[in-house]
């Protein structure tokens, strides 16, 4: 008969083999992660970082659990490469908030399309019902150990477009459209062919799309296309209903305008319409003003269309 401290002690043996032979599994052993040139410390740091929403550097020390001067160095390394930014703390001078530069959040997307591709190429050896008791199981864990856990401020990441968005970002557009304000299929007409011009024109230097992306499935997206040499223009905001209040939609509009700074645009404008309040409340809350509107039909319904500027 065995005795409750030898079954912990098998129980300790039992969790010590998977962690050896999952974190084998996943490379995670390699020097570097995902055949890229980051460390696994390296890239964690990138995905808080497109997580959250401008954490400080104590904030990912204890969120992490890594060494306040180790993590320093991770982050000298990345402003080097151009990899993140800092802005002084409102609240606390002394502290920086980071965020990820363009640059940063390119880098951050070959990863994260590397690390799909790789549990893809996992979960297709095996049939698809031993794939839910994988995922199952992994749930499971979770589950019983996820609440002893800091929960994240900001549930949700940013990432640039990958292949397959485009076709979800009009897809959506045109079912939340028709949903919420009753506006028809040609409305989803003039958003495929926003998103046909993008890709067709697409200049990396002066233009971005960037996907909000939350348990791994996209919530929202913008875009900031090049209007003329010296204005940007911002379009296609939208955040999913089941992610709105995690302000997603303003850190988009806040990406948009950094990003236009950066490219060196002198002012950003934008096209809506009054019956859509909420987008047009961060407009307000980002700076925009408005300087034209006028009554027009389309998509089925009599609006009124607004033209929004801000100066960069």
């Amino acid at each position: 008969m065995t005795t409750p401290r030898t079954d912990l002690n098998s129980r300790v043996a039992a969790v010590r083999r998977f962690n050896r032979f999952y974190t084998r599994q996943i490379g995670v052993l390699n020097e570097r992660l995902l055949r890229s040139r980051f460390s696994l410390t390296e890239a964690r740091v990138l995905y808080e970082l497109a997580r959250r929403e401008k954490p400080t550097a104590a904030g990912l020390s204890r969120e992490l659990g890594v060494d306040a001067g180790y993590l320093s160095r991770i982050i000298r390394g990345f402003e080097k490469q151009k990899f993140i930014q800092r802005v002084p703390a409102e609240a606390d001078g002394r502290q920086s908030l980071l965020s990820l530069t363009a640059r940063g959040l390119e880098a951050f997307a070959g990863l994260n399309a590397r690390s799909d591709e790789e549990i893809r190429t996992m979960l297709s050896g095996l049939s698809e019902s031993e794939q839910i008791r994988m995922v199952g199981a992994m749930e499971t864990i979770e589950n019983l150990l996820g609440d002893r856990r800091p929960k994240h401020a900001s549930p949700y990441l940013l990432r640039p477009h990958q292949v397959g968005d485009m076709g979800w970002v009009v897809h959506r557009h045109g079912v939340l459209y028709a949903q919420e304000y009753g506006w028809d299929e040609r409305f989803e007409a003039l958003v495929a062919g926003i998103v046909k011009r993008f890709i067709e024109r697409y200049d990396p230097k002066r233009e971005r799309c960037w996907i909000a992306e939350r348990d791994g499935a996209p919530v929202g997206s913008v875009f900031v296309v090049q209007r003329s040499q010296n204005v940007a223009q911002l379009r296609m905001l939208l955040v999913e209903p089941q992610a709105r209040g995690l302000g997603i939609g303003r850190r988009l509009v806040d990406e948009c305008l950094r990003f236009a700074r950066q490219a060196g645009y002198r002012r950003i404008m934008l096209w809506t319409n009054d019956v859509l309040v909420s987008a047009r409340k961060i407009y307000e809350a980002a700076g925009f003003s408005l300087k034209h509107e006028a009554p027009h039909h389309s998509f089925g319904h009599d609006l009124v269309g607004q033209t929004w500027e801000l100066k960069l």
